[in-house]
């Protein structure tokens, strides 16, 4: 079955660490929240890099750098080195880099980690619409990011100097819900500029690029919790992906997912790294999973049977993407997924 024509989660006799040689890691939602871990995330990636899988942790967060990333997974329990770490910084580093002389000036709009992924490339960080800069790079500033940093941007860009986004994010997962990303802050100086910027992070092609020089990954897994940055980033590197119901994905938006956005594997949390996957069979309309048989009745979705809740929306997947075909299910599911105990 290809990518494009995914019409079911499909299932894996091996445990996924065993069948991939590289789990290609979302932070934010996957491993921790909050800075905390994530339940079951510290036991599960430790098990699967003893088992000689390659755990390497891919953020659009271009706040942090690598270094300061992987101290915060050592202290959680999970040991990893700054190499281990790849960020949206990286990657839109290396398309400025791409394009602007060595040793250009880079107007910074964000933390530090974007600072440190500029100057690795032979870049200089300038804060000032009146440095000269040639670029502007603009990346998550946390939740303190003055108003005046992205008029600073503003007042570039509407000069003619070539706008760069780390990523598009609209949104961030945090302890309390919520929060506005990166993406958020784009808007402002899109709605301020009439500029488009170029976009380095997942879901787009620099970031897999990035990844991939940076891991060597052969036989890559990309885990995540968003399907429109992690799934879709998979699905244009044209790899296999496992999504974790930990951060902002749901049911319902998993059942309504396009193309695009529709997973390799589901499972709840990390754990799905260390077991195989179930098969979702399909016979005459209905899709069977786990003692589940799902199916389109009536303008809905129908689940009948019983089992556990993953599996029932495994099955509930199978009969909505199938229903969908190339575009994004609108049956009503909320009686199925309640019968699943979701």
């Amino acid at each position: 079955m290809s990518r494009q024509s995914r019409t079911r989660p499909e299932g894996s006799t091996a445990a996924l660490s065993e069948a991939y040689d590289t789990a290609l890691l979302d932070l934010d939602g996957v491993v921790y929240s909050g800075g905390e871990a994530i339940a079951h995330a510290v036991a599960s990636l430790g098990t699967a890099r003893d088992g000689g899988m390659r755990l390497a942790y891919v953020t659009n967060n271009a706040l942090r750098t690598p270094d300061a990333v992987a101290r915060h997974l050592t202290e959680l329990g999970v040991p990893a080195e700054p190499t281990d770490v790849i960020t949206s910084s990286q990657a839109v580093s290396r398309l400025i880099a791409d394009q602007v002389p060595q040793g250009a000036r880079v107007l910074v709009i964000g933390g530090e980690g974007l600072r440190v992924a500029l100057r690795e490339r032979g870049l200089e960080p300038v804060d000032s619409a009146d440095d000269g800069p040639v670029a502007v790079a603009q990346g998550y500033g946390g939740p303190e990011l003055a108003w005046s940093r992205l008029a600073e941007a503003a007042y570039a860009i509407n000069r003619g100097v070539p706008w760069f986004a780390s990523n598009t994010d609209l949104t961030i997962p945090t302890p309390r819900g919520i929060a506005p990303g990166n993406g958020a802050a784009v808007e402002v100086v899109r709605i301020a500029t009439g500029a488009e910027p170029q976009v380095a992070g997942k879901p787009l092609p620099p970031m897999h690029r990035e990844t991939v020089l940076r891991t060597g990954a052969e036989r890559p897994l990309v885990v995540g919790d968003r399907l429109d940055t992690d799934i879709e980033g998979a699905f244009n590197g044209g790899v296999d992906s496992l999504l974790v119901l930990t951060g902002v994905t749901d049911g319902p938006q998993l059942l309504a997912a396009k193309p695009e956005h529709r997973p390799t594997f589901v499972d709840a949390d990390l754990r799905g790294l260390l077991t195989g996957q179930p098969e979702v069979a399909a016979a005459d309309g209905t899709f069977g999973c786990g003692g589940w048989t799902a199916s389109v009745r009536g303008g809905e979705l129908v689940l009948e049977g019983d089992g556990g809740p993953l599996d029932g929306l495994r099955a509930l997947c199978a009969a909505a993407w199938t229903e969908a075909g190339d575009g994004s299910c609108v049956l009503d599911a909320g009686k199925a997924l309640s019968r699943a105990g979701l």
